[in-house]
């Protein structure tokens, strides 16, 4: 008789369940795993093997077949041995099939029976619950993450033994308490003005408010000792706090990267990779397949620092990504979809020596290296990007200036309140449909955002003049909406397109 269970093969953010089918028939003793599974999976014979004895249960002296179905989908990972074994009990007759209807096992074993935490357990627990199984078991380390998704039976268990007495009705294990984890609130200390610190700069304190209030694009353009970085970085404490949906879907990607630090991501991501990462580690993919950095920065922040330097592939390999907030990976064996939905902090110096247009010190870059070095970045990718802010050397006698206003203007002093104004502007206006200001679309714009007619005029006359490309266009209305929230505002004035179009200066 063939004894089947019912696991879950994560693919991209989405998947599917797969039975773990197990048969035996007389002849020389082996295990054989068939399904298109990789190496972690051919490997799991020895792990399954020794776990079950081991545990003080009977492994059969019979050769046995084990097929994952459907047969095929790719597999891997290490998460198949929990069912893998109990496959084997339940055709050997040592557990009876009934005891586990309607219920699906993820975890590893280790050779003592114990059971290790998996990644991605998040995406193979929605899998199962919208394939409308009743219950699972998973290892008890993953409890925490495991606890963020309600309506199923969670079942954390620590071993093969333990699982074995609670199937067959000797011991049992309680259930998890549904969504405990998210009672706990993640409080950093952001202080009420985050931009206090940063002299000067007032133009780029302002854009980096317009672009944490509406989730725009960012390009920061600079000499070197400018402030780029300390500016860049100051962006992830505007933002507000995750959403319990968001740290959901934070978590469920790190737990799917094998990258998770602790049991659930409270905190918005920041991502900075260096500049020598590969296309790859940016968008994802790979052999195993794994969220990229772009994935990992979802609902929150990717900097890209001095972006020329980057190679032209992965620059490039942002421009599908930016647009539509997810990122497809197609391989042979393969077709993963990834939520990226992040902001895009990025800054360059105007030349390979960084000199290029400043006062104090002398440019040595040829006209030629010059235009070489700012056409790493292509015409359509700078396109993408909604600001960009040109930032110049504050005079070195005002930094060590006792109790100076880092912040000279007044709309600086409650950054925090003011960006927080402006999403909720944003959350009343979109109620069917919650997004940002960067992702309206173009029949938004037509139908649902209004432009007093001194503005359009000043819109249309401006793209005349500048020659503005669609997108560029459609961008300047997306930012001087959220100008206009922050101003809580339910129209745009021309005062308001005036200032976004200073954003959309050239970085040559």
């Amino acid at each position: 008789m063939v004894s089947k269970i019912l696991c879950a093969a994560p693919i991209g953010f989405d998947g599917k369940v797969i039975e773990v089918e197990s048969d035996s028939k007389q002849g020389l003793p082996s295990l054989q795993i068939v399904g298109m599974g990789n190496k972690s999976i051919d490997e799991a014979k020895e792990r399954v093997r020794s776990a079950i004895i081991n545990s003080l249960l009977e492994f059969p002296s019979k050769k046995i077949t084990i097929n994952l179905a459907p047969a095929e989908i790719p597999k891997d990972g290490t998460h198949y041995d929990l069912a893998i074994a109990l496959s084997i009990l339940c055709n050997s007759n040592q557990l009876s099939s009934k005891n586990i209807c309607n219920s699906a096992f993820a975890g590893e074993l280790a050779l003592d029976g114990s059971i290790r935490p998996i990644r991605g357990v998040i995406n193979i627990i929605e899998i199962a619950k919208r394939a409308n199984i009743k219950q699972i078991f998973i290892p008890i380390k993953n409890l925490q993450q495991a606890s963020l998704i309600s309506g199923i039976k969670i079942i954390p268990v620590q071993s093969l033994k333990e699982l074995f007495l609670h199937l067959k009705g000797e011991l049992l294990i309680s259930a998890s308490t549904q969504n405990k984890s998210l009672n706990k609130k993640y409080s950093p200390t952001i202080p009420k003005n985050p931009l206090d610190n940063i002299i000067g700069q007032e133009q780029a304190k302002r854009a980096l408010i317009i672009a944490a209030a509406g989730r725009h694009n960012l390009l920061l353009n600079g000499p070197p000792g400018s402030g780029k970085t300390l500016l860049a970085k100051s962006l992830l404490d505007l933002l507000p706090p995750l959403s319990p949906e968001e740290i959901i879907n934070v978590t469920k990607i790190y737990s799917l990267a094998g990258e998770l630090v602790d049991d659930i991501i409270y905190k918005r991501p920041f991502r900075s990779p260096h500049h020598t990462a590969s296309r790859t580690s940016l968008i994802g993919g790979g052999t195993r397949p794994k969220p990229g950095e772009i994935s990992l920065a979802h609902n929150g922040v990717l900097f890209l620092d001095e972006m020329p330097e980057y190679s032209r592939s992965s620059l490039e390999s942002l421009r599908q990504p930016m647009e539509d907030k997810t990122v497809v990976i197609s391989r042979a064996g393969y077709r993963a979809k990834y939520p990226a939905d992040f902001m895009l902090i990025a800054t360059m110096n105007p030349c390979p020596c960084g000199f290029f247009g400043d006062n104090n010190y002398e440019c040595s870059c040829n006209n030629n290296q010059i235009s070489k070095y700012q056409n790493k970045i292509s015409g359509p990718l700078l396109d993408r990007i909604d600001m960009v802010v040109n930032v110049t050397r504050v005079p070195t006698n005002r930094l060590i200036q006792k109790n100076h206003n880092g912040n000279s203007l007044p709309q600086y002093r409650s950054a925090i309140d003011v960006i927080n104004t402006a999403i909720h502007n944003q959350k009343n206006r979109y109620q069917n449909s919650y997004k940002f200001n960067i992702s309206l679309s173009q029949h938004d714009i037509k139908y649902n955002i209004n432009l007093t007619d001194a503005a359009k005029n000043l819109l249309d006359m401006a793209s005349e003049k500048l020659n503005l490309s669609a997108r560029s266009y459609f961008k300047i209305v997306k930012i001087s909406r959220t100008i206009a929230d922050l101003d809580n505002n339910s129209d745009i004035l021309p005062s308001h397109i005036s200032e976004a179009l200073q954003y959309r200066q050239s970085i040559k």
